[in-house]
């Protein structure tokens, strides 16, 4: 920690001084909520120092009784909010009060840029609240001591891209907030007006919020009231307060289960996507409580990761209270309350998809990527969780659940196909689909990162085995179908076809593990597919991108034998030595190289590409 007793300048972190703008600007269309975000966070200091002092008994005595306190002093021109919480020091002020440390800064101030100034859940998604504070303060003053520390610090700023901190005076750990208001937000030196907010947005902070010798709200916490003691604003208030959002929640769900671990859940689903939902480190947002004493937001154990956009509490008393929280993180009472909590949710889940499907569609497309990493994290869950996936399909382009999918499935089919890739509506453009779209097959368009992985562990579903259409030969012929749309491949094959197949192959040696005529297409000439055994087109891909895999397996080149161009390319390579025929060579290159830009790839030399393509033209032009 730094050692100073002068006062010091810093210059704003770049990304907070264009938030200080913005903030301060136009974000916020309804300024009260600086104050409640300035008790959320008073109350999560005291909740912080009341865990410590579990663990440090010199903390043990440092404070008899948590409040919040609020000031007014009309002459001053100042509302103050104070605690007796952990406090911060030099650094933690740096740290806390200089940067926005959590990620997805970036496209946070991008959106804000790209006209989205009016979007309240955007900032809460940061625990930017603080800087609130500067909608209705010219400057802004932060007086703090930490427990267990004998310094106090003093922090200022008028939000214009400087702050400094020097020391302070302060008797008792803990923090004061001071707002030198606007002329403006007079209104907030209002008892009458203080107290409507506090009530309004703070009635559940569990700690008493006072304002002289009055408290303000009922301070109890709201997870131990009866469900139908607490209304659908009180969970809007309490779930802003637990998650630092602006957004309402989605889905509540209040329980109390009562058992060999009782536990009491207030667990809310967010009605918009988190810009950290996928932080590499995965962090759960439910903050842990033991007999109501904070314990950690970040408990490892208590929800799953692929549950990882809820938030909300548990509380349990049968707990150990007095641990340190690397024992917490291996207790195998937690390891039963997360199997509950992941139950219930799923349960929920089910539940709320058969009564508001469109609405769940809108849960899905924000959280669906995630929940499915839970098909290969929690293998227990499997089952449940696959009745519960959503996927995009050629039926209509609409979401559709794998049980759904089963019962359109035409006579004779006995899988569930699928295509993988980065994009739904591209993949929906696929020359892989053309037999099956014929055919009235439908196919699973499946374009999360996490689709690849989890279909390497499972493998059916409903008695049908799952089965990737760029992979293998397709047994669409045992499948009933538009008969009458069918190509005639099979008489196609004749001797000429046969000919070009290996004119092809001998062109294209080890470029390609095979050539061979195709009875998935029926519009476009060619297409690339992995053989069976052979690892998917786009787990490949990925698996590249990621710098996992350097050189990939050679593809099957298949041939439409009905499309205009192979024939012609037959009768060609049927009357001439197609070894010494320099147009059939490049135009077998050319079809390669057709087939890789359909699957989104480059050709594999793009000179060779460009010049093969223009003697073609030149050869096509010349005979018109």
């Amino acid at each position: 920690m730094t050692d100073t007793g002068v006062k010091e300048t810093f210059s704003f972190q770049t990304e907070v001084g264009q938030l200080l703008d913005i903030v301060a600007g136009s974000l916020y269309s309804n300024r009260e909520i600086f104050l409640r975000e300035l008790v959320s966070n008073a109350s999560d200091a005291c909740d912080k120092l009341r865990y410590e002092a579990l663990t440090n008994p010199s903390l043990a005595d440092t404070v008899n009784q948590f409040s919040v306190s609020l000031e007014i002093d009309k002459k001053a021109k100042t509302l103050s909010v104070s605690d007796n919480g952990i406090g911060m020091n030099h650094d933690d002020l740096l740290e806390t009060l200089g940067t926005i440390a959590r990620s997805g800064t970036g496209a946070f101030l991008n959106s804000l840029k790209d006209g989205k100034k009016g979007d309240l859940g955007l900032i809460g998604q940061f625990g930017v609240g603080f800087y609130s504070a500067f909608m209705v303060s010219e400057g802004v003053e932060v007086l703090t001591r930490k427990a267990g520390e004998e310094k106090s610090w003093q922090w200022a700023s008028d939000g214009k891209g400087e702050f400094t901190i020097e020391p302070g005076d302060r008797d008792a750990c803990g923090t004061t907030v001071v707002l030198h208001l606007k002329k403006d937000a007079k209104e907030f030196l209002e008892e009458a007006r203080v107290r409507h907010i506090i009530k309004t947005y703070s009635d559940h902070i569990s700690f008493p919020v006072l304002l002289g010798e009055d408290t303000l709200n009922a301070a109890s916490a709201i997870w131990t009231r009866a469900p139908k003691d607490v209304t659908e604003e009180q969970h809007t208030e309490f779930y802003h307060h637990t998650s630092h959002a602006f957004d309402k929640p989605w889905l509540t769900l209040h329980s109390r289960v009562e058992g060999s671990v009782s536990h009491t859940s207030l667990l809310y689903v967010p009605s918009t996507a988190p810009f950290d939902l996928y932080d590499a480190e995965r962090k759960s947002h439910v903050k842990l409580y033991v007999n109501r004493v904070f314990i950690s937001e970040n408990t490892k154990g208590l929800v799953p990761a692929y549950l990882r956009f809820l938030r909300g509490v548990v509380d349990s008393e049968d707990l150990t209270l007095n641990v340190s929280r690397e024992m917490l993180q291996s207790d195998p009472k937690l390891a039963k309350i997360k199997t509950a909590l992941s139950k219930k949710v799923i349960w929920a889940l089910k539940k709320e998809a058969g009564k508001a499907p469109q609405e769940y569609v809108d849960f899905w497309k924000n959280f669906g990527a995630i929940l499915k990493e839970g098909l290969i994290e929690d293998p227990s869950l499997r089952d449940r969780l696959l009745e519960i996936c959503r996927f995009s399909s050629t039926l209509n382009g609409e979401l559709t659940s794998l049980s759904d999918y089963v019962g359109r499935c035409n006579e004779g089919q006995d899988a569930i196909y699928y295509m993988t890739g980065d994009d739904a509506k591209k993949i929906s453009q696929s020359p892989h689909l053309e037999g099956f779209k014929t055919k009235g097959v439908e196919v699973l368009l499946l374009s999360d990162h996490v689709d690849e992985f989890w279909l390497q562990h499972i493998t059916e579903f409903e008695g049908k085995t799952f089965k990737s259409v760029t992979r293998g030969a397709t047994d669409l012929d045992k499948v009933s179908g538009n008969e009458e749309a069918e190509g005639d491949n099979d008489d196609a094959v004749s001797s000429a076809l046969n000919d070009l197949l290996i004119a092809i192959k001998m062109e294209l040696g080890g470029s390609v593990k095979d050539v061979r005529p195709s009875k998935r297409l029926t519009d476009s000439p060619v297409c690339l597919i992995a053989d069976d055994g052979d690892m998917d087109v786009n787990m490949e891909r990925l698996l590249k991108q990621h710098g996992q895999l350097t050189d990939g397996m050679p593809r099957v080149l298949e041939l439409n034998p009905d499309h205009r161009v192979i024939k012609k390319m037959a009768e060609r390579a049927k009357g001439s030595d197609a070894a010494s025929d320099a147009l059939l060579k490049d135009a077998a290159h050319l079809l390669l190289d057709q087939a890789r830009i359909a699957d989104g790839d480059a050709p594999a030399d793009p000179a060779e590409f460009g010049r093969r393509l223009s003697a073609v033209m030149d050869s096509a032009l010349s005979h018109t």
